[in-house]
C-alpha cells in the first residue's frame, strides 16, 4: 500500500520527526549523504548560521536538529557555545557525528537557547522517529512559529525524488532563501553540483519572497542528496530542485503574516534577468502596493511608481501592465497608455491570488517574485510577539 507523502519522508533514506510545547518546539530528520546549504548575508547572523557555514563546507550531511521559539541570535560567545552543544545533543541522539549534524533556531532575536529543553524534547523526538507521512508532517509543525500551516513540497521524477519543508511567515525578504528549509533527494549527486544547484534554485525562488522587506538573522537551507537512487541527469535535477523550492516560496508568501492574499509580480523584457528580478523584488516590497491589494484597490500607478524607483533602466514610454491571468487577466498600460478599466481591474483583485505582469522592451530577460498584502493582523501579530 502506498503511503501519502507530502515531502521529506517519500525520500528514501530520510526519518524525521517532531514536537511543540507552547511555542517551543524541535525537529530532527536523520538521513545520510552529500550536503549543501545557503545563509543569511545579514551581518547580525545567529551563531548557529555561523557554525554551520563553515561546517557545511566539508559536503556532508547525516541529519539536523531544529528548534523553534528561540533564534539564539546576537548572543555572542555563549550563543556560538550553545549551538555547538545543540550540535553535540543532535549529533548524539542520531547517533551520528558532531560535524555532519546540521543545527538551526527560529524565534525570538536575543535569548538564550534553554539546552535542557533541547535536550529532553531531542530524547523524545529520537525515539519517535519514523518514515511516514505523519514523521514529516510532526517535523513541519514543530519548527513553526508565526505560520498558520505546515509548508511541504515534493516533486516525483522518472527514478527519483525531491522533496522539503519549510517555515517562513514574517521577516521575510531573504537574501538567500526563506527562514529555514530542509530539502532532500535520493539523486546521488557530488558535493559541487549539489551546492552549485541549491545556490542556483534559491536565486529563482526563496530569494524572490518579499513579506515584509525585514531580512532573517537566522535564514538557513540546508539540502541532502541520499544517493539511494543512483546518479541522475544533472540538467533534470537542478529543474526538480528548482520546482520544490518556487513551490516552498509561493507557500511562504501565501502564509504571510497577516495576508488574506498572495501577490506574485512577474517582469518581462529586461535586459538581465537581475534587473527583471529587482523590479519584481520592489513592487512586491512596496507598502502602498500591499496595502492596495489588501483592499483590492486598482491603484495601480503604485506598481508602475515602484517599478521607477527600482534602480533598473527603461524607457517609461515602453511600459505595459496588466493584472490577473487568464480569463481575468486586464490590461491597465499598453506601451505607455493608459487603458485602463478599472472596474474589470478591480474585479480581478477578488479572491486569495492577485498578479500583476509587468513588460518592457529592453531587452528578453524574465524574473517572478511572491509576496502578499499588508493588513493589520500583520501590525498586531508583530506588535505583541514576545509577550
Amino acid at each position: 500500500m502506498t503511503q501519502d507523502f507530502r515531502s521529506i519522508c517519500a525520500v528514501e533514506g530520510v526519518t524525521a520527526g517532531g514536537m511543540k510545547e507552547g511555542k517551543f518546539g524541535l525537529a530532527l530528520i536523520q538521513a545520510s549523504g552529500t550536503g549543501a546549504a545557503v545563509f543569511t548575508k545579514n551581518k547580525v547572523r545567529a551563531p548557529v548560521v555561523n557554525l554551520m557555514a563553515e561546517r557545511t563546507k566539508r559536503g556532508k550531511l547525516a541529519g539536523v536538529i531544529v528548534n523553534s521559539g528561540c533564534a539564539n541570535a546576537y548572543t555572542g560567545k555563549q550563543g556560538f557555545s550553545d549551538a555547538e552543544k545543540m550540535a553535540a545533543i543532535g549529533a548524539e541522539v542520531l547517533g551520528i557525528s558532531e560535524l555532519e549534524c546540521g543545527v538551526a533556531s527560529t524565534g525570538v532575536i536575543g535569548r538564550y537557547l534553554d539546552l535542557d529543553l533541547i535536550r529532553r524534547q531531542a530524547g523524545q523526538v529520537a525515539g519517535q522517529l519514523a518514515h511516514s507521512p505523519e514523521a514529516e508532517t510532526a517535523a513541519a509543525k514543530a519548527i513553526m512559529t508565526t505560520d498558520t500551516k505546515e509548508k511541504h513540497a515534493i516533486v516525483r521524477r522518472e527514478g527519483f525524488t525531491v522533496a522539503g519543508i519549510c517555515k517562513g511567515s514574517g521577516m521575510i525578504a531573504p537574501n538567500m532563501g526563506t527562514m529555514l528549509s530542509f530539502v532532500y533527494t535520493d539523486a546521488e549527486i557530488p558535493a559541487k553540483q549539489l551546492q552549485d544547484a541549491l545556490k542556483s534554485a534559491v536565486k529563482r525562488s526563496l530569494n524572490r519572497v518579499v513579506v515584509d522587506g525585514d531580512e532573517s538573522t537566522n535564514d538557513s537551507l540546508f539540502c541532502t542528496a541520499t544517493g539511494e537512487a543512483g546518479h541522475v541527469p544533472a540538467t533534470e535535477f537542478s529543474r526538480a530542485l528548482e520546482t520544490v523550492c518556487i513551490s516552498l516560496a509561493k507557500q511562504i508568501a501565501a502564509d504571510g503574516e497577516g495576508a488574506t492574499k498572495m501577490l506574485e509580480v512577474k517582469v518581462f523584457g529586461c535586459k538581465r534577468e537581475r534587473d527583471a528580478e529587482k523590479i519584481a523584488k520592489t513592487v512586491i516590497t512596496s507598502p502602498l502596493v500591499k496595502s492596495a491589494v489588501y483592499g483590492e484597490d486598482p491603484n495601480w500607478g503604485r506598481v508602475v511608481c515602484a517599478a521607477g524607483y527600482s534602480g533598473v533602466e527603461f524607457t517609461v514610454e515602453e511600459l505595459s501592465l496588466s493584472i490577473g491571468e487568464g480569463e481575468s487577466e486586464t490590461q491597465l498600460v499598453k506601451n505607455g497608455v493608459i487603458v485602463a478599466d478599472l472596474v474589470r481591474a478591480k474585479a480581478a483583485m477578488a479572491g486569495d491570488h492577485v498578479v500583476f505582469t509587468l513588460m518592457l522592451e529592453s531587452g528578453n530577460k524574465q524574473a517572478t517574485a511572491w509576496g502578499c498584502d499588508l493588513t493589520e493582523k500583520y501590525v498586531e501579530i508583530n506588535g505583541k510577539y514576545t509577550t
